[in-house]
């Protein structure tokens, strides 16, 4: 049971011995354990050399406390446990990395199913540690936007989310203030008009993404994992490309500090420019908000006053020019 602390079977049965009796010679130790006196005058005198008793008398030895004796040994075989590991996952890291400049296959991994695309959808968000990229496409092909909890919940211990919305999603029922619910829990939303694929990157390592949707009257999924290469890294920048031509979607909580402290608009205001920019129409505004239409426009036209704009465009340069989103 001692081994751990580098002790043999014999040691391990006269330390016991020791602790059991409290102090003991070569020959007690001997009568009690069946070996010879010689062997048991060895043991001791190993077991003195190990830290693990002390001569109390000619002859006669006592045990050392075991939290002193073996607690710091423990430590030593943990930490070279430690270092073995680590040295064991940089191996395995270059064993999988040799393989994949060798084998196409494990740089691509094919998901069959829509089953298959949702578990590694939740997957990726529960392993994910620093950031997570996101396309989302109008029309949603595992589940509704809503129904991702996995966000949540990574947004909740520290993950990054940078998510970039197409425009016709955010016109779809309820996603407007699902938007809103994802951006005051830390997420960065922008939207553009369109998209060209739908695409999740975890921690810049791994990415996911729908390879044909239907085809030929076969309307099971097929998806693709993309991992470590030159592949992924395009993804990435494609990504980021998408990234810096996207409107933000903006939406403060009153009286939060904000990068733009020269912004006259308060957190309602700052919501529905963002939407409009990102091209949601007035009226898809007004039914998700709970609003009645006149009263968006009322909001907008405050809006146009305010940047002292006479059209919608004029408001958006503005905007842009202030830094207001």
């Amino acid at each position: 049971m001692l081994e751990a602390a580098g002790l043999d079977e014999l040691e391990e049965r006269a330390y016991r011995l020791l602790v059991r009796a409290g102090e003991a010679d070569a020959a007690g130790l001997a009568e009690e354990l069946g070996i010879t006196t010689e062997s048991a005058r060895a043991a001791l005198a190993g077991m003195r050399e190990a830290g693990l008793a002390r001569e109390v008398a000619a002859g006669r030895y006592a045990p050392v406390a075991p939290e002193v004796a073996l607690g710091p040994r423990l430590v030593r075989r943990q930490e070279t446990i430690d270092r073995a590991r680590q040295a064991v996952e940089q191996l395995a890291e270059e064993f999988r990395a040799s393989l994949r400049r060798s084998d196409a296959d494990r740089l691509i991994e094919v998901l069959p199913s829509r089953a298959a695309l949702r578990e590694q959808v939740r997957h990726l968000q529960d392993s994910a540690r620093e950031e997570v990229l996101y396309f989302c496409r109008a029309g949603h092909v595992v589940m509704p936007s809503v129904d991702n909890t996995e966000e949540l919940e990574a947004l909740g211990r520290g993950v990054g989310y940078r998510v970039i919305y197409e425009q016709a999603l955010l016109e779809e029922p309820g996603m407007v203030a699902n938007v809103a619910y994802g951006i005051k829990l830390g997420e960065q939303a922008r939207a553009v008009r369109a998209l060209p694929v739908r695409m999740m990157i975890a921690d810049r390592s791994i990415a996911l993404l729908p390879l044909v949707q239907h085809a030929e009257g076969v309307t099971e999924t097929t998806a693709a994992l993309v991992r470590g290469s030159s592949l992924l890294e395009a993804l990435i920048a494609l990504f980021e490309a998408q990234w810096e031509r996207a409107t933000p979607i903006r939406f403060l909580e009153d009286g939060q500090v904000t990068d733009t402290p020269s912004c006259p608009l308060d957190a309602d205001e700052l919501y529905l420019l963002s939407l409009l920019v990102a091209g949601v129409p007035e009226k898809t505004i007004a039914s998700q908000l709970g609003l009645s239409l006149r009263t968006v426009q009322r909001r907008v036209y405050h809006l146009m006053r305010l940047a002292g704009a006479q059209t919608r465009m004029q408001l958006a340069w503005h905007a842009a020019r202030e830094r207001w989103l």
